[in-house]
């Protein structure tokens, strides 16, 4: 693993011309980083276009994961009717896309999650959320699953941003919040939208293969590092806050 952080370094100083400092924040994604609730989303939001005359498959929305739900509603809208979906559009079907993922009943936590997010506290960093859901049963579990972690003032969710991932705005705001330039910061994501976003933002990121995507993919999505779990997540964090 050391190795492999090694060039994960060399290639964070290609792209962004900086050195990694000793990070004082550490933003992780919520969605199939901390709790396995992607195949929840996928099916509440198969059903949801099913009921609405939305043609669409169930695995592609693990590709637009990071995306607000205002988002990916205004995608599926425009790309079956050719508009803008309206306002009342998006309220009424997020909020059913909602009510449809907590009658599934409770996703797990991600096996690792919690070793990580003890890194870098252990390592003195700031854990920081920035998610582009608003689900509203994930949020309120944070605290019985994560307690003490990701307290409200860090947080960042669907309902503090303008433009959600892959936009870099999300992770500029985790920042912000953590109190950490870019290069004293790292970036958790397993979606390739997510890791664009971190990316762009100039953090050191940190793509974990949570969902069915193939090798490569997150590095190729702009990580500095891909990783197959949350446990070698946590080792790489212990690394970098060590240094």
């Amino acid at each position: 693993m050391i190795k492999k952080i090694e060039t994960a370094l060399k290639r964070y100083t290609a792209r962004t011309g900086a050195t990694l400092q000793r990070p004082r924040a550490v933003m992780f994604d919520m969605d199939g980083i901390l709790f396995d609730s992607m195949p929840g989303h996928c099916k509440a939001w198969k059903q949801v276009c099913d009921e609405n005359g939305i043609e669409a498959e169930a695995d592609e929305f693990y590709a637009y994961e990071g995306r607000t739900g205002a988002s990916t509603i205004d995608t599926l809208i425009r790309r079956q009717f050719g508009r803008p979906a309206t306002e009342a559009e998006i309220k009424d079907l997020y909020a059913r896309k909602c009510v449809i993922f907590k009658s599934l009943g409770e996703p797990s936590v991600i096996p690792g999650a919690s070793k990580a997010c003890e890194a870098a506290i252990n390592g003195g960093a700031l854990c920081i959320l920035v998610t582009g859901s608003g689900q509203r049963s994930n949020l309120d579990r944070l605290e019985r699953e994560y307690p003490g972690v990701f307290p409200q003032e860090q947080r960042i969710t669907a309902f503090d941003v303008k433009r959600g991932k892959p936009d870099p705005e999300p992770y500029l705001i985790g920042m912000a919040k953590g109190g950490a330039e870019p290069c004293c910061a790292i970036g958790v994501d397993n979606a390739p939208l997510g890791v664009m976003s971190s990316s762009r933002a100039g953090a050191f990121t940190i793509g974990v293969r949570t969902g069915p995507l193939p090798e490569g993919a997150l590095l190729e999505a702009g990580a500095d590092i891909e990783v197959d779990s949350m446990y070698d997540c946590a080792e790489i964090i212990t690394t970098l806050t060590g240094r």
